[in-house]
């Protein structure tokens, strides 16, 4: 059995997330998302990993081979103790292929057996990122370029729950 994690800060998630989970799914039997938990910058996203987590799977959720999960320590670790032998990322464009590779390089040093698979971002959602999904979010925009309606309603009433 293949298996691959996608590891990812998912704050929130959202379509371009989905995106290479879906095409990961194809590839592999069994697709861990993993939301990764940086002690540093614990307080500082828009939603806490447990929101991050909800809000994962309610994106993912017609995605049978797939499992979410939070994760507080080195990915590199969540791999071993799951028997993960693949990374999966995304990609947007140079930048991002650059900064991966990076962390390909890093990962290799943690863990020799894992193999990283870096796939673009499909052209339609190369401009969607947490970051402008956050900014949709704060300003409350609409959020159907972002997430699907189940999601984006969800996104919305955790956000609403926090400024309560």
């Amino acid at each position: 059995m293949k298996k691959a994690v996608i590891p990812g800060s998912f704050d929130p998630a959202t379509l371009g997330h989905r995106d290479i989970i879906e095409r990961a799914a194809a590839i592999f039997d069994e697709v861990h998302a993993v939301v990764m938990v940086n002690a540093e910058k614990m307080n500082s996203g828009l939603f806490t990993p447990d929101e991050r987590l909800c809000i994962l799977e309610s994106l993912t959720r017609d995605i049978p081979n797939v499992k979410c999960a939070v994760c507080t320590g080195l990915a590199s670790d969540y791999t071993k103790a799951n028997g993960v032998e693949f990374i999966v990322k995304g990609a947007r464009n140079a930048t991002d292929f650059d900064y991966e590779h990076s962390l390909y390089e890093i990962m290799k040093h943690f863990h020799r057996g894992i193999e990283t698979v870096i796939l673009p971002a499909d052209p339609s959602l190369s401009y969607v990122s947490s970051t402008y999904a956050r900014e949709r979010i704060r300003y409350g925009c609409d959020l159907l370029d972002v997430a699907d309606e189940e999601t984006a309603a969800l996104i919305k009433k955790l956000y609403s729950e926090k400024k309560k």
